[in-house]
């Protein structure tokens, strides 16, 4: 099971960091990615952690977003800075695996386990 919290309102260009706590599933087995989806919207990617902790980011977030993992908490964190109006959603973790290796897969449909997502909204 992944929870999401840490959504909210914010203004733009303001910051908001998002946690995902996992339970059920050996943390440190399982690659780890953020998605976000807004309405009428695909899902997309905002990032992923490959293997040995390398973090691959959309060239949307690159430079804003940063991802980390705890795996003594068994936690994902998504650090967003700068958000613009365009990027309120829904904001989802999701784990793929059981792996041995991860390669930072930033395909929502790699994905197996997925929270229920915490909206966040960017408005003035």
């Amino acid at each position: 099971q992944l929870v999401e919290s840490g959504g909210g309102l914010v203004q733009p260009g303001g910051s908001l960091r998002l946690s995902c706590a996992a339970s059920g599933i050996t943390f440190n087995r399982y690659c780890m990615g953020w998605f976000r989806q807004a309405p009428g919207k695909e899902r997309e990617a905002g990032g992923a952690i490959g293997s040995r902790g390398i973090v691959t980011y959309t060239s949307a977030v690159k430079g804003r977003f940063t991802i980390s993992q705890d795996n003594a908490k068994n936690s994902l964190y998504l650090q967003m800075n700068s958000l613009k109006p365009e990027e309120p959603a829904m904001y989802y973790c999701a784990a793929r695996g059981p792996r041995d290796y991860c390669g930072g897969s930033m395909l929502a449909r790699e994905y197996n386990y997925w929270g229920q997502g915490t909206q966040v909204t960017v408005s003035s």
